[in-house]
């Protein structure tokens, strides 16, 4: 009875955590220039065009490896090129980090951390925002639990070889989806050493060794696209991330959100705060009384801390502790390290960490004490929170918000550019705040229909690229195309304005070359 109640509860979480993810995903994904830059790829990739490198990193002039694009590939292809398809790939990995969340706290701890630790990851507003688009770092939480908890199997094996290999495989895939894996390297590296010696009573130099050379074997092999464009190239990558690391160019752009400790603090703050309570961003504290907010806060670190304390203090597993305060400890250190502004997606590499921890504190309510009053107190209080921190959650879920329906707007937008070209070929341009033309190029290839890309002059000195109407998309409906410094529209000429519609959220103009009038 007690395995199949577990099944039964089990399957519910899965349920909602699909539901909460998939459900009208088309029209809750973000789909902008990242988007449609990602889509564009894969795209190429189905037509023969592969690549061996990935998208750009927002932290510096230099990209990451290509395994975002060939894990969302096959899912543009079963959706038949929409775009939706690689948002859906995000989704099931999201549900299917629910269910491993499950598996590791059955594992390590106990099937109540499993069953509450899935429960609130499944909710979390927070996670569900970052599951239901296509984003490289969305898949993170997955392959960062995947490869801790094999990891935390390699190093009680008899025969760990294949193991230390297969971890430093999805290190290297975990590595092509955002560099902050990078700190995951890191925290396995440390836990090799500490978890021999805690071990064996003493490090075995040797075999710590042979384990490295292990972990780094299979990360050649998972790193290995990224690798061979590096050495095709010239190393051009390398050498741009080495020059943000040290050069003082690099650390003068940095934007410093605080001292360290203050970043430290805020990000320890924060795994907790704004993955497991549902804390809310800057952004919406003008809607609490300053109070009450400060009581939550101080509710959020009171439980956190007492959620550390006793995993440190209850759990017989030492070796799932030592894996879980290495997680938490170097991931939130290391974060102080970071001099840019820490946005809630830097925290992927450990979204599943406080969930795991605040799991545990919530199933040690119901084995506390030893009289049946106590049991019963304890229990009922263990329940209190736990419905407490469920429902809250909850009630953040995203359908409480009119979806934002960004890939039909950029398909409608984009339907109606081709409308006003006539057939006949055009060139296009975006002008934006911040976003990219790819999400509309997107929908324009697929259409069958791509513009025509105005070259530089010293490459195209008849300017045959140039073609009779400019198509310029506004997405500030207050922009002056005529004579702005955008090169896809200097690049066009002198021109003059034919037409203009409001089309979606956007307005759109139709530029034609500008002919001197007789007198």
């Amino acid at each position: 009875m007690k395995k199949k109640f577990i099944f039964i509860i089990l399957s519910l979480i899965i349920f909602l955590s699909a539901f909460l993810r998939l459900y009208h995903i088309g029209d809750y994904q973000t789909f902008l220039g990242d988007e449609g830059r990602d889509v564009l790829v894969a795209k190429g990739i189905l037509e023969g065009d592969f690549t061996l490198l990935g998208p750009r990193s927002s932290a510096g002039d230099f990209f990451m490896g290509p395994a975002y694009y060939y894990m969302i590939t096959p899912f543009l292809w079963l959706f038949r090129y929409d775009p939706v398809g690689p948002a859906v790939m995000v989704a099931l990995l999201s549900v299917a980090t629910t269910w491993l969340i499950y598996f590791v706290g059955k594992r390590w701890f106990n099937p109540l951390t499993g069953l509450f630790a899935s429960a609130l990851y499944a909710v979390s507003p927070l996670v569900i925002n970052y599951s239901h688009s296509s984003w490289n770092p969305d898949v993170l939480p997955f392959f960062a639990l995947l490869s801790l908890y094999f990891l935390f199997q390699a190093v009680q094996a008899k025969h760990p070889a294949k193991l230390f290999v297969f971890v430093g495989f999805l290190l290297g895939i975990a590595i092509q989806l955002h560099y902050l894996a990078l700190l995951l390297c890191f925290i396995a590296a440390v836990y090799t050493f500490a978890s021999n010696w805690y071990l064996n009573h003493k490090p075995q130099i040797v075999i710590i060794l042979i384990r490295y050379l292990q972990l780094f074997a299979g990360f050649v092999i998972g790193f290995a696209p990224f690798l061979l464009f590096e050495i095709r190239h010239g190393f051009p990558n390398t050498k741009s991330i080495m020059t943000f690391i040290f050069s003082d160019s690099a650390q003068k752009g940095y934007i410093t959100g605080g001292t360290f400790f203050s970043t430290v603090g805020d990000a320890f703050f924060r795994i907790f705060g704004r993955l497991v309570f549902y804390f809310p961003s800057p952004e919406w504290y003008k809607l609490f009384q300053p109070m009450h907010l400060e009581f939550f806060r101080l509710f959020v670190i009171l439980v956190s801390l007492a959620a550390v304390i006793t995993l440190i203090i209850k759990t017989k597993n030492k070796l799932a502790l030592m894996l879980l305060g290495f997680w938490l400890f170097f991931g939130v250190f290391l974060l102080g390290f970071y001099k840019k502004n820490i946005y809630d997606y830097l925290f992927t590499f450990i979204f599943p960490l406080p969930f795991l921890i605040i799991g545990y504190f919530l199933s040690q309510f119901f084995v506390w004490g030893k009289k049946k009053p106590q049991k019963i107190i304890a229990g009922i209080v263990g329940a209190a929170l736990f419905t407490g921190i469920f429902f809250y959650n909850l009630s953040g879920n995203p359908f409480q918000y009119v979806p934002n329906r960004q890939k039909d707007q950029a398909k409608t937008i984009s339907e109606f550019v081709l409308s006003q070209t006539n057939g006949k070929p055009y060139n296009f341009a975006l002008i934006s705040g911040g976003n990219s033309d790819h999400a509309y190029r997107y929908f324009l290839e697929t259409a069958d229909r791509p513009p025509v890309t105005i070259e530089n002059p010293m490459v195209d000195p008849e300017r045959k690229t140039v073609t009779d109407q400019l198509l310029i998309v506004c997405e500030d409906t207050s922009c002056q195309p005529l004579g702005h410094s955008l090169f896809e529209v200097a690049g066009y000429g002198r021109a003059e304005i034919v037409g203009e519609w409001n089309v979606s959220v956007v307005k759109v103009y139709k530029l034609v070359p500008y002919v001197e009038k007789e007198k």
